[in-house]
Protein backbone atom coordinates (compact mmCIF):
# COMPACT_ATOMS: atom_id res chain seq x y z
CA UNK A 1 0.00 0.00 0.00
CA UNK A 2 1.26 3.48 -0.88
CA UNK A 3 0.43 6.55 1.20
CA UNK A 4 1.06 10.03 -0.16
CA UNK A 5 1.35 13.30 1.77
CA UNK A 6 1.58 16.62 -0.08
CA UNK A 7 3.04 19.86 1.20
CA UNK A 8 4.12 23.24 -0.11
CA UNK A 9 0.87 24.78 -1.25
CA UNK A 10 -0.09 28.34 -0.42
CA UNK A 11 -0.94 31.79 -1.72
CA UNK A 12 1.30 33.45 -4.29
CA UNK A 13 1.03 36.39 -6.65
CA UNK A 14 0.85 35.89 -10.39
CA UNK A 15 4.31 35.39 -11.82
CA UNK A 16 5.58 33.84 -8.61
CA UNK A 17 6.78 30.35 -7.81
CA UNK A 18 5.92 27.48 -5.48
CA UNK A 19 7.37 24.04 -4.96
CA UNK A 20 5.10 21.20 -4.01
CA UNK A 21 6.43 18.07 -2.37
CA UNK A 22 4.89 14.65 -2.08
CA UNK A 23 6.30 12.22 0.45
CA UNK A 24 5.42 8.60 -0.16
CA UNK A 25 5.46 5.66 2.19
CA UNK A 26 5.69 2.06 1.08
CA UNK A 27 8.50 -0.20 0.00
CA UNK A 28 7.75 -0.02 -3.72
CA UNK A 29 7.70 3.76 -4.26
CA UNK A 30 10.79 3.73 -6.42
CA UNK A 31 9.17 1.25 -8.82
CA UNK A 32 6.04 3.29 -9.54
CA UNK A 33 5.38 6.28 -11.78
CA UNK A 34 4.25 9.39 -9.92
CA UNK A 35 2.25 12.38 -10.95
CA UNK A 36 0.26 15.47 -10.06
CA UNK A 37 -3.31 16.33 -10.87
CA UNK A 38 -5.31 19.41 -9.95
CA UNK A 39 -8.92 20.30 -9.44
CA UNK A 40 -10.34 23.81 -9.55
CA UNK A 41 -13.75 24.64 -8.05
CA UNK A 42 -16.54 23.38 -10.26
CA UNK A 43 -14.17 21.59 -12.59
CA UNK A 44 -13.07 18.02 -13.07
CA UNK A 45 -9.75 16.76 -11.83
CA UNK A 46 -7.13 17.16 -14.56
CA UNK A 47 -3.67 15.86 -15.29
CA UNK A 48 -0.72 18.17 -14.63
CA UNK A 49 2.47 16.12 -14.85
CA UNK A 50 3.88 12.61 -14.46
CA UNK A 51 7.32 11.07 -14.06
CA UNK A 52 8.56 7.55 -14.69
CA UNK A 53 9.84 5.38 -11.86
CA UNK A 54 13.44 6.12 -12.78
CA UNK A 55 12.87 9.83 -13.32
CA UNK A 56 14.17 9.61 -16.87
CA UNK A 57 10.85 10.51 -18.51
CA UNK A 58 8.44 13.30 -17.70
CA UNK A 59 5.14 14.33 -19.20
CA UNK A 60 3.24 17.58 -18.84
CA UNK A 61 -0.10 18.99 -19.78
CA UNK A 62 0.04 21.70 -22.43
CA UNK A 63 -1.18 24.26 -19.90
CA UNK A 64 1.89 23.89 -17.66
CA UNK A 65 4.58 22.81 -20.11
CA UNK A 66 7.59 25.11 -19.89
CA UNK A 67 6.53 26.49 -16.50
CA UNK A 68 6.36 23.42 -14.23
CA UNK A 69 9.10 20.88 -13.61
CA UNK A 70 8.54 17.48 -12.02
CA UNK A 71 11.37 15.55 -10.39
CA UNK A 72 11.78 12.72 -7.92
CA UNK A 73 14.29 11.56 -5.34
CA UNK A 74 13.82 7.84 -4.83
CA UNK A 75 16.28 7.82 -1.93
CA UNK A 76 13.91 10.19 -0.09
CA UNK A 77 10.68 8.69 -1.44
CA UNK A 78 9.69 12.17 -2.56
CA UNK A 79 8.55 13.87 -5.75
CA UNK A 80 8.74 17.60 -6.32
CA UNK A 81 6.68 19.88 -8.55
CA UNK A 82 8.44 23.18 -9.17
CA UNK A 83 5.89 25.70 -10.40
CA UNK A 84 7.15 28.92 -11.97
CA UNK A 85 5.43 31.82 -13.71
CA UNK A 86 2.22 30.97 -11.93
CA UNK A 87 -1.06 32.27 -13.32
CA UNK A 88 -4.43 32.80 -11.63
CA UNK A 89 -5.79 29.90 -13.70
CA UNK A 90 -3.35 27.60 -11.91
CA UNK A 91 -5.42 28.04 -8.75
CA UNK A 92 -6.64 24.62 -7.66
CA UNK A 93 -6.21 21.83 -5.17
CA UNK A 94 -3.18 19.84 -6.28
CA UNK A 95 -3.17 16.10 -5.72
CA UNK A 96 -0.17 13.81 -5.72
CA UNK A 97 -0.80 10.50 -7.47
CA UNK A 98 0.99 7.20 -7.75
CA UNK A 99 0.65 4.52 -10.35
CA UNK A 100 1.41 0.86 -9.91
CA UNK A 101 3.15 -1.91 -11.79
CA UNK A 102 0.44 -1.81 -14.46
CA UNK A 103 0.63 1.97 -15.01
CA UNK A 104 3.13 3.99 -16.98
CA UNK A 105 3.90 7.66 -16.51
CA UNK A 106 2.79 8.31 -20.08
CA UNK A 107 -0.51 6.55 -19.40
CA UNK A 108 -1.14 8.76 -16.37
CA UNK A 109 -1.36 11.65 -18.77
CA UNK A 110 -4.28 10.21 -20.71
CA UNK A 111 -6.07 7.87 -18.33
CA UNK A 112 -9.17 8.81 -16.41
CA UNK A 113 -8.28 10.03 -12.90
CA UNK A 114 -10.67 7.37 -11.61
CA UNK A 115 -8.15 4.77 -12.69
CA UNK A 116 -5.25 6.24 -10.73
CA UNK A 117 -4.50 3.76 -7.93
CA UNK A 118 -3.22 6.06 -5.18
CA UNK A 119 -3.95 9.65 -4.15
CA UNK A 120 -2.77 12.12 -1.58
CA UNK A 121 -5.15 14.35 0.36
CA UNK A 122 -4.40 17.44 -1.74
CA UNK A 123 -2.83 20.84 -1.12
CA UNK A 124 -4.34 24.21 -2.03
CA UNK A 125 -2.53 26.51 -4.44
CA UNK A 126 -3.97 29.99 -4.87
CA UNK A 127 -2.53 32.47 -7.36
CA UNK A 128 -3.70 36.05 -7.01
CA UNK A 129 -3.80 38.47 -9.92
Amino acid sequence: QVQLVESGGGLVQAGGSLRLSCAASGPTFSRYPMGWFRQAPGKEREFVAAISWSGSSTYYSDSVKGRFTLSRDNAKNTVYLQMNSLKPEDTAVYYCAAGNSATSAQAMGVMSPRRVPYWGQGTQVTVSS
